[in-house]
């Protein structure tokens, strides 16, 4: 499938970033025609480059957090580039020339974007959270409103529906949270729920201890099972989807929600090495979720 104008540099460079900073979504993306999969390449890069910048990270690896008076600086630069490139201003960064063209042509409300950066500001504020209804905040910044966004770029318009991409978005972030657990800790930050980690008598400075790596798996399962129902809300808004944006989707679901599956099957050696899923299986998901979404069609048109 080739993408419009593939000698656009914007857009080769967006792939390029998604190739190297998410396979899953980058295969996921296949299904979707060119127009839309070119938008959510330069959303993702934009998204993958804002992150990287603040983590330290290269395409969401070797997280080596700046210092937080370094983060600060980052951050404002980031809120400033976004803000003269969404005004029309001459930007050097290909990323804020391409986000800012996919804000103009799909209409996403600019807002989001700083949405997104203020999630990023939570981060470097060190914020823990209490209790899941305080992290849940959290996760929809930084994930959720990237899924209203690509909503908006595959032309929802219907309220429910950018909701459950919310709700998607916020699941995926839940599973890197899981995933990413012991990492973070490493670094500082810790995204379980503070009363969780007391409740298991789990120190908040030892996360990342192997003393207590049974407790942790088991407070990462429990937040798995709340990302399940996310995903399964999620699946509702799928449904109003046309069909390429509907098996896109539903693969990035499957492929994501599997990786939740990874790591409960490896229990405690979770994260002995990074949990992910395997190339052969994320291609049998793709192929389910295209199975999905074609028996979805076939039941909406016989009104069930």
């Amino acid at each position: 499938m080739s993408l419009p104008n593939s000698a656009d540099p914007i857009v080769e460079h967006a792939r390029g970033v998604i190739e190297r900073g998410s396979l899953s979504f980058a295969l996921a993306a296949r299904a979707l025609d060119p127009v839309t999969r070119a938008s959510g390449f330069q959303l993702y890069a934009w998204c993958r480059h804002c992150d990287d910048l603040i983590d330290g990270q290269t395409f969401g690896h070797e997280m080596r957090v700046p210092k937080t008076a370094d983060q600060r600086r980052l951050l404002a630069e980031l809120k400033a580039t976004t803000e003269q490139a969404l005004r029309g201003e001459p930007v050097s960064g290909l990323v804020f020339q391409g986000i800012a063209r996919v804000v103009r042509q799909h209409g996403i409300p600019p807002h989001h974007l700083f949405e997104f950066l203020a999630g990023m500001e939570m981060d470097v504020d060190g914020r823990r959270y209490r209790t899941l209804d305080e992290l849940v905040p959290y996760c929809y910044r930084v994930a959720g409103v990237v899924g209203v966004m690509m909503g908006h770029i595959m032309g929802i318009k219907d309220a429910a529906t950018l909701e459950r991409a919310g709700d998607l978005g916020t699941a995926m972030q839940f599973t890197n949270i899981a995933r990413d657990v012991l990492d973070d800790a490493r670094a500082g930050r810790v995204y379980l729920p503070t009363s969780w980690l007391a409740e298991a008598g789990i120190p908040e400075d030892r996360v990342g201890d192997p003393k207590w790596r049974a407790a942790v798996g088991a407070l990462v399962s429990r937040l798995l099972d709340c990302g399940d129902e996310l995903y399964r809300r999620a699946d509702t808004g799928i449904e109003h989807l046309a069909f390429r944006p509907a098996w896109s989707i539903q693969s990035a679901r499957l492929i994501y929600s599997e990786i939740g599956t990874v790591i409960r099957r490896r229990d405690t050696h979770a994260w002995d090495t990074r949990s992910s899923v395997r190339g052969s299986r994320k291609l049998w998901l793709v192929a389910v979720a295209l199975g999905r979404t074609a028996f979805g069609r076939v039941r909406q048109r016989i009104g069930r």
